[in-house]
């Protein structure tokens, strides 16, 4: 009884053994297609994560525009009229419930001779139809005019100290921000945008602008090659770059994308201020000089085409300007 019962127990593992050598050979000629598919949508996942084209392709319409340039080597868009849908894109920022916030630096002359026409053209043209937050820096704060918003806008006035020369005023404004940012903005905000003052509003800056990181192109030199660019050139400079390298010349007057991002381009910034002056050393052009170097580094997820700071010269790549610079006498404006 015993001998048949061990019989059966070999059997019964012989056939349990033959049939587990079928199912791997089967497969091998015939893999499950669970397992295919899944397969096939990791490959996918990892193409679009590293392929910024098809992470936009639902909104952004890269070839709507034939001559002139619309992604980025990395993969990130170039803002231009065409582009994209701005009823889309409007409808698409409304449901996420963005506010949108905006800083604007205006000392001494300049908040007297820009800041009006640059907050009533604001009202007019920056994000409209959503809600916006406008953190006016101000030395003087009785001179900020009186303005009439529409519903879901609110303006904060924050005085700031000035300093005496033009040159430490333009750095210092990235110290203004950063500390503005820790102490207040990031709670109140979605997206930050900084801006010059000496511009105005002139045709929609929408929400299409958006993103975690925004650079804007400076339109001196969108046409220009690299080796033109003025970026700092003394290797004792933090804003150092050299002569073989640099993606876009960015323009300081316009960035932006979330707080947090913002924040550490803004810290970025101060630091390497810091450190010039402890060197003795002033880049070219500032904090710009400075704000290239990180975005060198930092590639923006986003970039803003000149269409969205232009100054008055007709150019027939413009079809659309949004925001364009103002005259400046800068003798007068700078004399302290």
């Amino acid at each position: 009884m015993q001998v048949t019962l061990d019989i059966n127990k070999q059997m019964v593992f012989v056939v349990l053994l033959f049939m587990a050598v079928l199912s791997v050979v089967y497969l091998s000629y015939h893999p499950p297609k669970l397992t295919t598919q899944a397969v096939k949508k990791n490959l996918q996942f990892v193409w679009r994560k590293n392929d910024a084209r098809s992470g936009t392709q639902s909104w952004f319409n890269s070839s709507a525009v034939t001559d002139q340039q619309t992604l980025t080597s990395w993969g990130a868009p170039i803002m231009w009229e065409g582009t994209f849908n701005p009823v889309e894109r409007d409808e698409f920022y409304r449901k996420k419930k963005a506010v949108i916030g905006l800083t604007v630096f205006a000392i001494g002359r300049y908040l007297d001779r820009y800041l009006k026409d640059f907050l009533e053209s604001a009202e007019q043209h920056f994000m409209k139809g959503h809600r916006v937050i406008y953190y006016v820096m101000v030395d003087i704060a009785s001179k900020v005019p009186v303005l009439q918003l529409s519903p879901g806008r609110n303006l904060a006035v924050i005085e700031v100290p000035r300093q005496s020369r033009w040159q430490d005023i333009s750095m210092m404004r990235m110290q203004q921000i950063s500390d503005l940012i820790q102490d207040q903005i990031r709670f109140e905000v979605t997206y930050l945008f900084c801006f010059d003052v000496d511009q105005v509003f002139v045709g929609r800056f929408g929400v299409e602008a958006l993103a975690d990181s925004v650079a804007q192109i400076h339109s001196a030199f969108f046409a220009s090659n690299r080796n033109k660019f003025t970026y700092e050139r003394s290797p004792k400079s933090a804003a150092y770059i050299p002569l073989d390298e640099g993606d876009f010349y960015y323009h300081a007057a316009v960035f932006g994308g979330r707080p947090d991002l913002v924040l550490n381009l803004t810290r970025t910034c101060l630091e390497g201020i810091i450190r010039d002056k402890s060197n003795k050393v002033e880049a070219i052009w500032h904090d710009e000089s400075h704000l290239n170097r990180y975005f060198l580094d930092h590639k923006p997820a986003k970039l803003l085409s000149p269409e969205y700071c232009w100054d008055l010269k007709p150019a027939k790549h413009i079809r659309y300007v949004r925001l364009k610079w103002l005259p400046k006498d800068y003798k007068k404006l700078r004399d302290n």
